[in-house]
């Protein structure tokens, strides 16, 4: 602790008196003037502290860790580009694999810890130095990113899609069409190596062959006591880190049951048979890959549409239904916030079909009962019985929210086209998979979802509403049969009745008639302002 107090001493030092090491000569005739201060005074000091970094118990470690990246963000400003490339050379050696420890406890906590705490510290000092860092930093650090969540540690996991979020959220404004493609490209990769494809294949060692029984407990019993998803566990709903002071909470959610490294998981495995030790293993690596699939959905939305507003919109909408008031418009103040206006309608494409992957696979994962029993039966994910339900909902309102933005935005019209028709194909397959729902429980996950369906396709134009209406129909008109809330229930008569209107079937009442003169009278109004 003393050795790093004179460090921090000796980098003031550097910093006040720059000219003392570029007047000294003595081994550096080779150094260029303006680096001899670099070479003699900043990167020695930032080499220590890495290597104390690397050699120390936690505490010394966390230490050298904050004095670190304090000295970058107080002095930063008088480094050159290349220094920097110097300097995270040193830094990214505590993400190394051959420098980690070998012990499985030691690892977990050194990057729950350490490099927990190195990766917020190297994205505040990226947005810090953004102009500067851009072209240094930004692919190593998505790839760090990347590197982060294909650990089997939860903590380290949803750190790396936070810090994504928050890079790209405080830095979105001033990236290039290059960065965009590189950064969407980022989460591409994210969420096609965390799909956890093995959910669907597992099987007991030794039945393979055999079919999996459904036991004592009947299968709505079962789905009524386990809507809490495997990856609830993920409380990222109205999550706004967007700053590293609001890490502290992030970090502090409760991790999995099965997380690598957590004391359940290594007192129950000494107890354990070698195959059921492998099997836990592979469950927790699994859902290390859930937490990831569901924080990266989160993320989309929150670089997308801003924190929270997502969440203030479907508030909204379900006010707006209960108030039998769905004609006004839903009004969100951050609507402006997110990076939407900063994306191509390719990159926005490409960010739906990751969001629709990933909830073909939820949606794949939560029919099939058998695999689902098998798993609750092995012990994957506690005492009831497993489902990706919140990643099957999240990631179709994230879609939902994208297609029908794109639809009603102007600049994007020459995207209207294909927007239309994924709108078509995504909603008509929505509602057709809930018609097959048999519990109860996974249909009330859904209200909130057929809210915000409902609610868009109402305010769309005449023309538009037509080729929806005719679409959904019939499928609509099935899901009458179910005990739906009232709000569901207000919206719904709300599209019958708008067919009516809109395909002649009905005349409009003299109420919606004189609120329809008003709506033209204002327009005319506004444009001859």
């Amino acid at each position: 602790m003393e050795a790093i107090r004179l460090i921090r001493h000796c980098a003031k030092y550097v910093s006040d008196r720059p000219q003392a090491f570029k007047d000294y000569t003595s081994d550096d005739m080779n150094v260029a003037p303006e680096d001899r201060v670099w070479v003699r005074g900043w990167f020695p000091i930032l080499f220590e502290l890495s290597c104390i970094i690397n050699r120390c118990k936690l505490d010394v470690r966390t230490r050298g860790l904050t004095v670190m990246f304090e000295i970058m963000k107080t002095y930063g400003h008088t480094y050159e580009k290349h220094w920097w490339q110097d300097l995270f050379r040193i830094v990214f050696r505590i993400f190394d694999n051959m420098k980690l420890p070998e012990q499985q406890t030691e690892k977990a906590e050194w990057m729950t810890t350490t490099c927990n705490h190195a990766l917020y510290a190297i994205c505040d000092v990226f947005t810090q130095y953004s102009e500067a860092l851009n072209d240094v930093l930004l692919d190593d650090i998505f790839s760090q990113l990347y590197w982060c969540v294909q650990q089997d540690n939860e903590q380290l996991a949803r750190s790396g899609t936070n810090c994504l979020e928050n890079v790209v959220i405080l830095n979105g404004e001033k990236f290039t069409l290059e960065i965009w493609d590189k950064t969407c490209n980022c989460m591409l990769d994210i969420f096609k190596t965390t799909i956890p494809h093995a959910l669907l294949t597992w099987r007991p060692a030794g039945t393979e062959s055999e079919p999996v029984l459904q036991g004592d407990v009947p299968d709505k019993q079962l789905d009524s006591i386990s809507q809490k998803s495997v990856d609830l566990h993920v409380c990222s709903d109205d999550q706004q880190s967007i700053s590293s002071a609001e890490k502290i909470s992030f970090e502090n959610r409760q991790p999995s049951q099965f997380s690598v490294g957590s004391g359940i998981y290594e007192e129950a495995s000494k107890n354990r048979t070698p195959t059921k030790v492998q099997e836990q293993k592979l469950f927790a690596a699994l859902l290390i890959k859930c937490v990831v699939q569901l924080e990266l959905i989160q993320t989309i939305d929150n670089i997308v549409f801003f924190p929270a507003t997502s969440k203030k919109e479907d508030a909204e909408n379900l006010a707006a239904a209960q108030r039998d008031t769905l004609d006004a418009e839903v009004h969100i103040e951050t609507q402006d916030q997110g990076m939407y206006r900063y994306l191509t309608a390719q990159q926005l494409f490409k960010l739906l079909d990751c969001l629709q992957e990933s909830h073909r696979f939820a949606k794949a994962f939560n029919s099939s009962n058998e695999q689902r029993t098998a798993l609750w039966k092995a012990g994957f994910k506690g005492k009831s019985k497993p489902n990706l339900l919140k990643q099957e909902t999240s990631s179709l309102a994230c879609v939902l929210r994208i297609l029908f933005r794109m639809y009603t935005d102007n600049n994007r019209s020459d995207a209207w086209e294909e927007v239309q028709q994924r709108l078509l194909n995504v909603c008509s397959d929505a509602i057709s998979y809930f018609l097959t729902l048999t519990s109860e429980s996974h249909r009330e996950a859904w209200t909130s979802l057929l809210l915000l369906f409902l609610t868009k396709v109402l305010k769309i134009s005449d023309d538009r509403f037509k080729a929806h209406a005719s679409r959904y129909y019939p499928l609509l008109c099935e899901i009458m049969q179910f005990d739906l809330i009232p709000e569901l229930r207000a919206v719904l008569r709300k599209f019958y009745l708008r067919i009516g209107n809109v395909f002649k079937i009905s005349q409009p009442s003299e109420q919606e008639q004189g609120a329809e003169n008003t709506e033209h009278s204002l327009k005319a109004l506004t444009l001859e302002v």
